[in-house]
């Protein structure tokens, strides 16, 4: 394989640098009431077009919570919502171990399907953030991967060509989109080795 001249790595968040683990909201929610986590995760996901939009912030924290609460028969406050619907996440310590290594060669940018509830009471506590030059996070942009308008927003913060962005995801889709717009991508999977992923790429 040959070296590639890349100057940006990019980064998904969930399942790349944070497990995200959604048994944990049910088995809160069961301790609330019996069956309440399994309905609302039934609920969640057939309405999955909710999570999309409020991810893109076409409907607002107050409209979200709402719909929420009201699938959970308000058995819980709005605050405890937000703790327990944010209580997801986990270090892949792998992925955030190499980062001050890759730091010191490329520009690091995180790219993030997520919303503000996630990034304020999930996971804008994590010290491994510090390493990123900008984060490009759906709600802030208005666009959700694998959609066109969320990638350029990296390369306009770049300034870099896309050949020259090296991407993490690990949905299949995403990483597709970002080859078809020049980007060279690869879908990660936690059984993956991230170290020979990089190596593999000449990165590391």
């Amino acid at each position: 394989m040959t070296k590639k001249n890349y100057k940006v790595i990019v980064f998904d968040l969930g399942d790349v640098l944070l497990n995200v683990d959604s048994q944990r909201l049910i088995d809160k929610l069961n301790k609330v009431e019996h069956g309440l986590g399994e309905r609302f995760h039934s609920l969640y996901f057939e309405n999955y077009h909710i999570h999309c939009e409020y991810e893109k912030n076409t409907i607002s924290l107050e409209e979200f919570t709402q719909e929420m609460l009201t699938w959970l028969d308000y058995k819980i406050s709005a605050e405890d919502f937000y703790n327990y619907y944010s209580d997801l996440f986990s270090p892949i310590e792998e992925t955030i171990n190499l980062l001050p290594l890759l730091k010191e060669k490329y520009k690091l940018v995180l790219l993030s399907n997520t919303n503000f509830i996630h990034q304020k009471y999930g996971w804008e506590k994590y010290e491994f953030l510090k390493y990123f030059d900008k984060l490009i996070l759906s709600h802030e942009i208005g666009s959700r991967k694998p959609e066109k308008n969320i990638y350029k927003a990296v390369e306009n913060f770049t300034g870099s060509s896309p050949s020259e962005h090296f991407f993490i995801d690990d949905l299949l889709e995403n990483v597709e989109a970002a080859k078809h717009l020049g980007w060279d991508a690869v879908q990660y999977l936690k059984s993956d080795s991230f170290t020979f992923l990089l190596k593999g790429k000449y990165i590391i």
